[in-house]
C-alpha cells in the first residue's frame, strides 16, 4: 500500500491518519518523512491557536460556531503548511533525527496522528491545593515552559482569596484572578499612598459616595468619547487582599448589574457580562480579560 500523500488530505480525515500510522510503524524513509510532517502540522496547529487568542474577537459575526470553524481552517491550513513545500524546517529536522537515530516510531503514541477535532479546553482543570491555600498541582495544563516569576507569585499570593470569592458568587476563581491581573498589571500597578503603603485594590474599585472606608487617589487612564485619558481619581483602600476579594464579590452578588455574570462558567459571559455592565470604559475590557483567562501566562502560572 502507498504512503498517503498528506498534502491534500483532509485534517480530520482519520482514516487517512491511521494508514499512515499504520506503515510508518515500518520506519520506511517515506513512512518517517510523513509522520515528522505531521508532528510539524501539531506544532503549527499550536502556534495559530495562540495567534487567534491574541486577536480581539469583537463584532457581529463573533460566536461560539464562527471560532470553531476558525479552528477548523487553522487545523486545514497547518496541514497544508506542513506538507507542501520545506514547511518550516521543524518536519526536516525530526526526519534527519529520525533517520539517524533509528527509532520505532510506535513508541511516540499517537500524538501527531490525532486530529484536534475541537479547539483546546480554553479553561484550567480543577485544582487540588496545599493546607495554606497555595496550588499544588494542576492536571492537563501545558509544562513545556515556566510562567514568569512575578505572574507565578502573584497568583500564589491572591489566589487563596479568590478561591473564597468563588465560593461566594459561583465564579471560577481562576476568571477572578485574571481580572485583577488585568487591572493591576499581574500586581505590579496597585494603587498606592503617597507613602508607598498599598492599598490592596486589586479590581480597581473607586471610592464612590456610598464607600466609608480608606481612599487612596491614583493616576489611571479612562476612556473618554472614545479616546485615552489620564486623570486622578479616589479608590477604595483595604486592610488586606481578603478584605479586597470580599468587597468585590459583595459588589457583584448585591448590584443587580452583574446578576448575569455571577456563577458564569463561561470566559466570555463573564468578561463581556462585566463590560456590558459598565465595570470598566475600556471598550476592549473583555477581550483583554478573555485572552488573559485563555492565555499560557495564567495557565503555567497555576501550573507552577
Amino acid at each position: 500500500m502507498a504512503i498517503p500523500d498528506l498534502s491534500n488530505q483532509f485534517s480530520l480525515d482519520v482514516k487517512g491518519l491511521s494508514d499512515l500510522k499504520r506503515q510508518v510503524h515500518e520506519n520506511s524513509p517515506q513512512g518517517i518523512k510523513q509522520a515528522a510532517q505531521q508532528f510539524e502540522a501539531l506544532f503549527l496547529q499550536i502556534v495559530l491557536k495562540s495567534m487567534r487568542e491574541a486577536t480581539p474577537h469583537e463584532g457581529m459575526f463573533d460566536s461560539d460556531q464562527s471560532r470553531m470553524y476558525e479552528s477548523l481552517l487553522d487545523q486545514q491550513l497547518a496541514q497544508v503548511l506542513s506538507t507542501k513545500g520545506k514547511g518550516t524546517g521543524l518536519a526536516a529536522m525530526i526526519e534527519k533525527q529520525l533517520s539517524r537515530t533509528n527509532v520505532d516510531l510506535q513508541s511516540l503514541g499517537d500524538l501527531p496522528f490525532t486530529p484536534l477535532a475541537q479547539p483546546l479546553p480554553a479553561t484550567p482543570a480543577p485544582l487540588s491545593f496545599q493546607g495554606n491555600g497555595r496550588i499544588s498541582s494542576l492536571e492537563n495544563l501545558p509544562s513545556i515552559d515556566s510562567a514568569p516569576p512575578a505572574s507565578r507569585e502573584f497568583v500564589n499570593r491572591v489566589w487563596p482569596y479568590a478561591y473564597e470569592a468563588s465560593r461566594a458568587t459561583g465564579i471560577p476563581a481562576h476568571f477572578m484572578v485574571a481580572q485583577a491581573a488585568l487591572e493591576t498589571g499581574w500586581g505590579k500597578s496597585e494603587p498606592r499612598f503617597s507613602d508607598g503603603r498599598p492599598s490592596y485594590n486589586l479590581f480597581g474599585l473607586k471610592a464612590g459616595k456610598s464607600w466609608n472606608g480608606a481612599v487612596v487617589e491614583s493616576v489611571t487612564s479612562e476612556y473618554v468619547d472614545g479616546s485615552i485619558q489620564k486623570q486622578v481619581e479616589r479608590f477604595r483602600a483595604y486592610p488586606s487582599y481578603a478584605d479586597a476579594f470580599r468587597d468585590y464579590a459583595s459588589l457583584l452578588t448585591s448590584n443587580p448589574r452583574y446578576a448575569a455574570v455571577v456563577g458564569s462558567q463561561d470566559p466570555s459571559v463573564f468578561a463581556r457580562g462585566l463590560q456590558k455592565a459598565g465595570y470598566a470604559t475600556d471598550p476592549m475590557y473583555a477581550a483583554k480579560l478573555e485572552r488573559i483567562i485563555g492565555g499560557s501566562t495564567l495557565r503555567l502560572s497555576l501550573n507552577s
